[in-house]
């Protein structure tokens, strides 16, 4: 039985700080550097298994070249089963070109990822899908993630989305999804004109257990039906912002395998989110259980209730 499973991107980033956006044939030099593993769920995954979660893995599609091989290491070394990835000969495997500017922290993102790495929905296999208590989509693909999804809800799973953006036939996405997380972007996008509780509500209502929104350094907001819960972000030196929301992604997973409560979950994850910007890159800055241990408990006030719970992190 699998913990966790994630379908979606995975890709190798290569990350430039600079102290300033280059203009258009402007020419400037990076000030730091950064290769490392990428994509939305992959980072997530990898997110679970450095906070030590075992029994989780991620379906996916790599190059027959260095870089597949990379993102495959990438996360292996953190506990993420890789045997169901495939590789895709003669292709060249995702990557993502991402500028960070240096006084904000604030990036932009190229990716480049070839059809073939697309996953084609008759691909999709029910291993290992209908063996997992969790799926982590990020809605790429559609086709297929709405196939996984299916069979992992029909097993009795439940089914996690991180919606950075909308994406095509997202009203069936609604009705298979049970937590689904999305970001500023998504909310001012979809249903356009209305408020963000309105968007949480009307999205709860087409089928979704608990809808959460990631507004970045205004923290998260979560909706569970009944009841709205607002939790602040977490104040640390930003050096990048990439992956900050996948991270979160991973977090939030965490807090549900261990059966905590939303607000417990949103504040487990914000704090992690947090941790990871203090680091260039999606990966190198993602905190274990101990760091965010000691960082909460030293750095955060907390609430007594809350100081007993994070003591048996």
């Amino acid at each position: 039985m699998w913990n966790c499973v994630g379908f979606g991107l995975c890709a190798l980033d290569y990350l430039a700080v600079v102290e300033k956006y280059p203009k258009i044939n402007q020419k400037v030099d990076s000030v730091e550097y950064s290769q490392q593993g990428g994509g939305p769920v992959a980072t997530a995954m990898v997110t679970l298994g450095r906070l030590g979660t075992t029994n989780i893995a991620f379906v996916g599609k790599i190059g027959d070249d260095r870089e597949g091989e990379y993102i495959r290491k990438s996360m292996e070394q953190d506990g993420v089963n890789t045997s169901y990835l495939n590789v895709v000969s003669k292709t060249p495997s995702a990557q993502a070109f991402v500028w960070v500017e240096k006084k904000t922290g604030k990036r932009s993102v190229v990716l480049h990822r070839e059809e073939r790495l697309q996953y084609r929905a008759e691909e999709i296999k029910p291993d290992p899908f209908e063996k997992s208590k969790y799926l982590l989509i990020d809605g790429r693909d559609t086709d297929s993630a709405l196939k996984a999804a299916q069979i992992i809800r029909g097993a009795g799973g439940k089914v996690v989305m991180d919606a950075g953006h909308v994406r095509s036939r997202m009203d069936d996405f609604f009705q298979l999804v049970d937590y689904f997380i999305c970001s500023q972007d998504f909310l001012l996008s979809y249903y356009k004109g209305l408020s963000v509780d309105r968007v949480m509500k009307n999205i709860h209502k087409l089928g979704c257990k608990w809808v959460i929104a990631t507004l970045g350094n205004q923290g998260s907001i979560g909706f569970d039906g009944s009841q709205f819960f607002n939790e602040p972000a977490v104040s640390v030196p930003v050096v990048d912002t990439t992956g900050a929301g996948d991270v979160f992604h991973g977090a939030f997973l965490f807090g549900l395998l261990k059966e905590w409560s939303l607000p417990q979950i949103m504040f487990f994850a914000n704090v992690a989110s947090a941790l990871k910007c203090r680091k260039l890159g999606g990966r190198a800055g993602i905190p274990d259980l101990e760091k965010m241990r000691k960082f909460v408990l030293s750095e955060l006030e907390v609430n007594k209730n809350y100081k007993n719970w994070i003591k048996t992190w």
